[in-house]
């Protein structure tokens, strides 16, 4: 008997039958499951399903108990109770004492699937991660902790993020500050995103993220393009370096936008047009073709041309969205909402994205999760 894991619905499928679980229901399930045939004590559980918690024993038989309960309905799989020792998941055709998937605690197994992880993210192919990190199972491997959270963020879990124990809130931060500058004036994002800095609350390669690229957007959608266009110069400077060639897209693809914003000559935008053209044959990131489909797109707009220009920003938001990346294609839409408001105030086309940046806030949660997100943000920000 086989049972499908989906850790990012707390889902378990088996003979087409699907069940949800809680979240720590699916851990520990999860867990029983990847050992199945072996046998834990409670201390054990808490310490592999509870890490850096302090719950009590009775906390595991309670789970058990939720646990049995909801699997009868897939049938056969059974939780067994050790006497004196602890429990052991049962299943129909494993064999008692054997590990069914014994290449999961393999180090050099973790590390390449790590490197595809890697591989999957630099390439924006958010659709490959979720199928690879819902087969962890049938391949028997162990997603790397990281991974494990940036399945979340590609899937635009917002809830968890925000309340996860899983990850320590240092790791999610970054994360959780790209959700929250979508929301509310540009303006406003600038000053809480310059104290960030300031206070250095980030990890270090996220807090260089945060000041030579995310900052550039926040400051051309605040109307300070000038400012964006000086941090600039020490974007290019850190992207020059060796182990940065995989943000030269999205910095380029960046630089366009500012200018753009700026009121730069169609002859300069068209120069660099065709610099984040070649760069992208050579490069061709998912995440950042559709990027710059969508600011081609909102220059085409800015000259009038609105059907080529409309037809652009779709190409866009249908590559991102193909993509996997949730949040990626809602910073799509919050760019172009903010274009529209700058330059095309009150116009169809104006009201048209404000509906559509609307309708992607709501569907990822952002809507309802903002008052949560910004009281955690600020109460960290303004501690001492």
């Amino acid at each position: 008997m086989h049972l499908e894991l989906n850790g990012s619905e707390y889902k378990v499928s088996s003979g087409g039958l699907t069940i949800e679980l809680l979240p720590k229901e699916f851990a520990l399930l999860q867990f029983l499951y990847r050992n199945r045939g072996r046998t834990f004590s409670r201390e054990q559980l808490l310490d592999k399903v509870w890490p850096m918690e302090y719950p009590v024993e009775r906390t595991v038989d309670d789970h058990i108990y939720r646990l049995r309960k909801k699997l009868r309905q897939l049938g056969g799989i059974d939780i067994k109770t050790i006497r004196g020792f602890g429990y052991s998941l049962a299943i129909p055709g494993s064999l008692e004492g054997v590990a069914m998937n014994p290449a999961t605690n393999d180090p050099e197994l973790r590390n390449t699937m790590r490197e595809v992880f890697m591989k999957f993210h630099v390439y924006g192919q958010g659709q490959s991660m979720l199928t690879l990190a819902r087969q962890q199972d049938i391949l028997g491997y162990e997603l790397d902790p990281h991974y494990s959270m940036v399945v979340h963020f590609v899937q635009g879990d917002l809830d968890w993020l925000i309340h996860t124990d899983e990850v320590p809130l240092k790791d999610r931060l970054f994360y959780l500050n790209l959700f929250y500058f979508f929301i509310g004036e540009p303006g406003v994002k600038v000053e809480y995103a310059e104290r960030l800095i300031k206070k250095k609350l980030l990890n270090e390669p996220e807090q260089l993220e945060l000041e030579i690229l995310t900052m550039l957007d926040l400051y051309t959608l605040a109307g300070q393009p000038e400012k964006a266009l000086e941090r600039l110069k020490r974007s290019y400077q850190v992207i020059s370096e060796p182990g940065f060639e995989n943000f030269v897209p999205v910095t380029v693809i960046t630089e366009l936008f500012i200018h753009l914003v700026a009121g730069a000559g169609d002859v300069e935008l068209e120069r660099m047009d065709e610099a984040a053209s070649r760069i992208l044959q050579d490069k061709p990131f998912l995440r950042e073709i559709g990027g710059y489909k969508v600011v081609k797109g909102l220059w085409k707009l800015r000259r009038a041309q609105w059907a080529e220009g409309e037809k652009l920003i779709h190409e866009g938001l249908q590559v991102l969205e193909m993509s996997g990346f949730i949040p990626l294609r809602l910073y799509a839409l919050y760019r172009t909402h903010h274009f529209c408001r700058m330059f095309l105030t009150g116009s169809a086309l104006d009201r048209k994205y404000e509906r559509l940046f609307t309708a992607e806030l709501e569907a990822c949660g952002l809507t309802r999760l903002e008052q949560s997100l910004e009281d955690l943000l600020l109460r960290l920000l303004e501690a001492p």
